[in-house]
Parts: structure tokens; sequence; C-alpha cells
């Protein structure tokens, strides 16, 4: 099938070269002529495990190439995908890319005598693709749908495990307002044998927002029981979650008698924070629909104070139980939200680090590969920073070490010489008896 992606960000490129990678015949558009450069010289523009390897192959196979030129990707192109960014403004989820696309989209198709299906990619809100986009689309033509096709179809993507996510999905969400879009999609996601849900755009979409704000909610809901543990004293949350995860309903128990550990459990462990592009901007942009509605969003609203204050409280534990910050070195560990991606949007490290100055500490930080990103997003406070690239040369001048994004190439702690230094884990990554000739500090841990 002949599919043009509009847009190569982590879902646009990632998605294109997967397809590319079934045997579909993929374009790839980008208005930045750089972007679009590098993409034909196999060089990815974000960082994703496994991308370089498949984007070169789908290149060698001639099943993938980039442009700038719309036009040029749509001719002969059965189905185009958008999945531009929708940034969030306030809370509420800003339009004007996917608006603009579906504009220049409708545009090709007033002058085109076949039939072509629309299928949005990006996160939008329930009720953005048959209205909004369709608006856009029929205005511009001056078609009206039936002569165009028009589908949405949510991803479903880990940053840093996107292309093991995209080639080996649980389940494919196939919404469409029209029968040829669903057969179109049928066909696109044919070579995937896994559950596939036909619903109308609105489900669709409602079904991405419901997964990132639950699982957004769980994460919320742990944090504040690592709170009030760390309140109460003489409790480790960790062993609080030992014994929840043992529930068969969380966990099942298998025939083998062994327990099924799903993946699920990595989100009810303790933390300082959630962060990335999807559920702080998808949880805010969901309250903000509901409110739109009169609704309050209770839950929602609790589940956003939380991760709010969540990061803060790195700085508090380490005042309340070692003294004042003020002048003391602190090694900052990890500067994207998670593991495997350069992305720091929403990152705890950005408030953990302000936090940290504000106090008046003395901060040196590390990341594998978002540093740049980092500094850009920290602003003009990034100059009061000391950046570093190895990270191992700062623990003897450290005196506390917080570490914030759980890269295993900060296991090697676990035989550093960390005597008299103060590690706080705010990820739970070590276990204290690793770090036993130091003060282990956590979220939802207080010995006393």
């Amino acid at each position: 099938m002949k599919v043009a992606v509009v847009g190569t960000g982590y879902v646009g490129l990632v998605s294109g070269v997967c397809l590319a990678a079934k045997k579909h015949d993929v374009v790839c558009v980008d208005i930045n002529p750089e972007i679009v450069e590098k993409l034909n010289q196999g060089e990815p523009t974000i960082h994703e495990r496994g991308l370089p390897e498949l984007l070169a192959q789908v290149r060698s196979a001639k099943n993938f190439r980039a442009t700038t030129d719309l036009a040029d990707a749509l001719n002969d192109a059965e189905v185009v995908v958008i999945a531009v960014g929708t940034p969030s403004e306030n809370g509420v989820i800003d339009l004007k890319y996917v608006r603009a696309v579906a504009r220049e989209i409708g545009e090709y198709l007033r002058g085109c005598d076949r039939h072509v299906s629309v299928i949005v990619k990006s996160t939008v809100v329930p009720g953005t693709t048959d209205t909004v986009v369709r608006h856009e689309l029929e205005t511009s033509s001056g078609k009206k749908l039936g002569d165009f096709g028009l589908g949405m179809n949510p991803e479903f993507l880990r940053e840093g495990e996107a292309i093991e996510d995209f080639m080996y999905p649980d389940r494919i969400v196939l919404g469409c307002e029209d029968p040829a879009t669903l057969e179109r999609l049928e066909a696109l996601y044919a070579p995937w044998e896994v559950d596939k849900v036909r619903v109308n755009t609105r489900t669709a979409e409602m079904i991405k927002y419901a997964n990132n704000c639950l699982l957004a909610t769980q994460i919320s809901a742990v944090n504040e029981i690592a709170n009030l543990s760390a309140a109460l004293g003489g409790i480790d949350v960790m062993d609080v979650m030992e014994g929840v995860h043992l529930d068969k309903r969380w966990n099942p128990i298998l025939q083998t008698g062994e327990r099924a550990n799903p993946q699920i459990l990595s989100y009810l462990i303790p933390g300082c924070g959630f962060g990335g592009s999807c559920f702080p901007k998808d949880v805010q942009a969901l309250r903000s629909q509901g409110e739109a509605h009169n609704l309050p969003m209770r839950m929602l609203n609790a589940v956003l104070d939380v991760n709010e204050a969540q990061p803060v409280q790195v700085t508090e534990i380490i005042e309340r139980d070692t003294g004042p910050l003020t002048g003391r070195t602190v090694l900052l560990l990890g500067l994207a939200f998670k593991p495997e991606t350069d992305d720091v949007r929403e990152s705890a490290s950005l408030k953990i680090a302000a936090s940290l100055l504000e106090k008046g500490a003395k901060v040196f930080a590390h990341d594998p590969i978002a540093t740049e990103n980092f500094k850009k997003a920290f602003g003009a406070d990034a100059g009061r920073i000391s950046f570093i690239d190895s990270w191992q040369d700062k623990l003897k001048e450290a005196e506390v070490i917080v570490l914030a994004t759980r890269w295993s190439a900060y296991d090697e702690l676990r035989s550093c010489n960390l005597a008299g230094k103060t590690i706080f884990d705010a990820r739970r990554m070590l276990p204290p008896s690793a770090v036993k000739d130091s003060r282990y500090l956590s979220i939802g841990r207080r010995v006393t």
C-alpha cells in the first residue's frame, strides 16, 4: 500500500519506518529540508533504540523516502497519516498543526479524482477528527466525507521502546468514519496478527486518553501512598508495594505456579513523578475538555496536583534528613524524563534542578544523551548548572547524589566508593544494601 505520513517526530518517523518494514511504500513529509535530507541519507533525526538499523533496512529496500513536498507524497497514495505535534497551551490541546495539515491535504484533494483516506495519528481529544479535521478537509477540498475517507488510528508508543511497541503491539485501534477507510486500515495492518479494535473516531481518540490517564492515575496514587509512608516513618513503601504486587488481580499466578509479573506493575512503583510528551499533556487536555463540558474532573485534578508536587519531595526530604543544601555540592544523575530517550519534556529533573538551585546548592548534572535538550528546556538558568561528561569524575567531590533517571549506566554506583555521601534514589533503582556505606534516601522511605 502507498502511504504518506505527515510529520517526522517520534510518532511520524517511527510509524513510517515500521510500516515500510512491513513492505508498504512510505513517504514521510516534513517542512524542514534539513530533516528530509538527513532521513534520505539514512540518518535518524530523533533518538530511538533500533531506529538507525530499521531506517537503513527500509531505505535499502526502497520502501521509504522523505520529502518536503506534500503533493509529491500524496501522488498515488491510498492513505495519508497525520502525525504532527499537538502542543498544549495552558492545559488545552493546540490543533494549529493538525488544522494546517488537514487544510493542505484538502487543497490537494480538490483537484484529485481518487478516493484517499485521511488518518489522524496525532493525539487529539475526543471529537476532533470527525469535527475539526473533517471541517478543514471539506472546506478546503470542496468535497464531502465519502468523497474522501476519514479515520483515527491512535499510537501507543513508549519513547525508548517505540520500535518494539510498533512492531509487536498488544492491540491496534482502527477508528473510522466510512467503510472504505476501515478496509484500508485493515489492509495497512494486515501484517500484524493481534487484537484489533474497530470503532468510530471519537471512541478511538478516547481509548488513547483513557489509557494514559489511567496509567498516570496509578503513578500518582502510589506516590501519595509513598509520601504518607515516609511521613509516618518506619515504613519502606517498596515493602508495601511488594505485598500489593502479589495480589493476583495485579499479578496472576500462572498454571506453572510462577507469577506473570506484567508490565503494569512498573506503574505501581513510587518515584519523583511522571513526565514526557504524553502523560502530563494528555491528562491536562482531558481535564480541560471535561471542564469545558461542565464536569469538574476531580480525579484528574488530583492526579496532576500530586505529580506537580512530587519532584520537590526530593529536596525537602534531603534537607529534612541531612540539613540545608546551601553551599553543598550535588550531583544530579539523569535529565531525560525516562531512560533510552533524549526527551526532557516535563522531566522531573527540571523541577529537581530548579529546587536545588533555589536551595543554594552547587549543581553538577549528567545524562548520557539528553544534556543539550535539557539546557534548552531549562532556559537562562542553565548557566548556573555545571553539565559534565563524566559523572564518575565528580563522585569524590559530590556530597549528595540524586539519581533521577533509571539509566543502566548508573548501576555502576553499586561498585563505587560512596562512603559518607547522601544518595537520593528518586526512582528506587538501587536497593539500600547496594550503597550501604552512604546515607540512602528515597521517595516513600524514612528510617527512624
